[in-house]
C-alpha cells in the first residue's frame, strides 16, 4: 500500500478547511433575538458586551469597594443594592451624613445582581440592605423572565443576606406610567397586573420571614393605577420630587431593620 491516496485525501481535506475559513469570517455576528419592542431591542443589543463579558458587572464597583474602609465601630452602614432608579439617586442629596452607600445598576436585574451580590453586599459589612429591583425583570431586559423566576431571586437574596446576619429592607416595584409617548413602551412592557402581583408576594414574604417591606408603590400612584405623571418625565424614573416622596419611607424602614437588628 502506497501513501500517495492517503496524501491526497489528507491534502483535499486541508484545502477545504482552508477554503471555509474566509467564508467563516465574513458571516454576521449572532444577533440578540427581537422582543417585538425597537427600543427593548436597541438597548440589549447596546449591552451585548456586558452580557458576555461581565454579566454582573463586577467592574463597576470594584475599585469603589476596594477603597472604602470597614464600617466603625457602632457605623449603621445601609447598602442600597437595585437598578437604574437606585443608580440615579444621589443618596448624600437626601440621606446626608448618613453611612448609606449606592450600589445600583443601571438596567439590572436580580439575577445580575446576585451574581455581584458579595462583592457589592456581602463584603462591604452593611447592617441593613435595602433591595429595590424587579421592573427590569418584569420588562425582559435580560430575556423573558416569569415572577416565579423574580420571586427565587428575591429569596436568595434574602436568604444570603440573612446568612451574613444582614437586615433587610424590600421595596416594592414602582408603578410605571404612558403620558407620555416617550414612556409607551416601556410602560407596555412592565403589565400592572404583574407588577402588583409582585408587590403582593413581597409583602407576603417580608411578613412571613421577618423581612420588612417598604411600600413605595402606594406613595407613588395615582387614581388611574400608574406612576403620578410629575414623579417621572420618562414614566419610570423618579424625578427630585419622586425621589424626595421616597426618602423619608427608606428612612422609616431602615430604622426599623436597624431596630430589629438590635433585638435579635
Amino acid at each position: 500500500m502506497t501513501l500517495q491516496p492517503i496524501i491526497r485525501v489528507i491534502s483535499q481535506t486541508l484545502s477545504v478547511i482552508l477554503l471555509s475559513i474566509p467564508a467563516l469570517a465574513q458571516q454576521p455576528a449572532p444577533s440578540i433575538p427581537s422582543t417585538g419592542f425597537p427600543g427593548l431591542d436597541e438597548y440589549r443589543a447596546s449591552r451585548l458586551s456586558i452580557y458576555t463579558d461581565d454579566f454582573g458587572q463586577l467592574a463597576r464597583y470594584r475599585h469603589a469597594n476596594a477603597a472604602l474602609a470597614a464600617p466603625a465601630v457602632g457605623e449603621s452602614r445601609v447598602v442600597f443594592l437595585g437598578d437604574s432608579i437606585t443608580d440615579y439617586w444621589k443618596l448624600p442629596d437626601y440621606f446626608p451624613g448618613k453611612p448609606y452607600i449606592n450600589r445600583g445598576v443601571d438596567g439590572q436585574t436580580t439575577p445580575e445582581m446576585l451574581v455581584r451580590f458579595r462583592q457589592d453586599v456581602i463584603d462591604l459589612q452593611p447592617k441593613v440592605l435595602v433591595v429595590l429591583a424587579g421592573t427590569n425583570d418584569i420588562a425582559g431586559v435580560t430575556g423573558p423572565t416569569r415572577n416565579a423566576d423574580i420571586e427565587a431571586n428575591y429569596a436568595s437574596i434574602a436568604e444570603l443576606a440573612r446568612a451574613h446576619h444582614i437586615q433587610v429592607v424590600f421595596s416594592s416595584v414602582l408603578p410605571v406610567n404612558n403620558y407620555t409617548h416617550d414612556a409607551e413602551e416601556s410602560f407596555a412592557l412592565r403589565p400592572r397586573d404583574r407588577i402588583l402581583a409582585l408587590n403582593k408576594w413581597l409583602k407576603d414574604y417580608c411578613a412571613t420571614n421577618r423581612f420588612v417591606y417598604l411600600d413605595y408603590f402606594s406613595a407613588l400612584v395615582d387614581e388611574q393605577g400608574m406612576l403620578k405623571r410629575n414623579l417621572a418625565d420618562d414614566g419610570l424614573h423618579p424625578t427630585d420630587t419622586g425621589y424626595k416622596i421616597m426618602a423619608p419611607l427608606a428612612e422609616k424602614a431602615i430604622q426599623k431593620a436597624l431596630a430589629e437588628n438590635k433585638a435579635q
